[in-house]
C-alpha cells in the first residue's frame, strides 16, 4: 500500500482528477491550500512575480493506492506535465505504508 500526495496549481484541479480516474482511482481526498516560495534566493530577472515572498493557491490530493497502481500514475502525471506550456507543473509523491487497518 502506497499514500499518493499530489499537489498543484488550484487551476490543474480537474486535470488531476481526470488523471485520478484514468488511473482507475475510485477514491481519494483533496483540499485546497495556499502554495507558498520563499524567492529571496532569486535573481531578479528570474522572479517575475516581483516579490520575495509568493503565495498562491493550490491543491493537495492524497490517496491510497496498491503499489501496482503507482507507477501507472506517475507515467500519466509526466505525460501530462510534459504537455504543460507553463512553470508550474503537477508534483506527485508516494510513500510507503507499512501498515493499515482501512483494506
Amino acid at each position: 500500500m502506497k499514500l499518493l500526495i499530489i499537489t498543484a496549481i488550484t487551476a490543474f484541479e480537474e486535470d488531476i482528477k481526470q488523471l485520478l480516474k484514468s488511473a482507475h482511482v475510485a477514491t481519494f481526498s483533496y483540499k485546497h491550500v495556499t502554495g507558498f516560495r520563499d524567492a529571496t534566493m532569486d535573481s531578479v530577472g528570474d522572479n517575475w512575480f516581483g516579490s520575495e515572498m509568493n503565495e498562491n493557491e493550490s491543491v493537495l490530493f492524497y490517496a491510497f493506492l496498491k503499489k501496482d497502481k503507482v507507477d501507472h500514475f506517475f507515467q500519466l502525471v509526466d505525460a501530462a506535465n510534459s504537455k504543460l506550456n507553463t512553470l508550474s507543473k503537477i508534483h506527485v509523491a508516494s510513500i510507503a505504508i507499512d501498515k493499515t487497518n482501512t483494506l
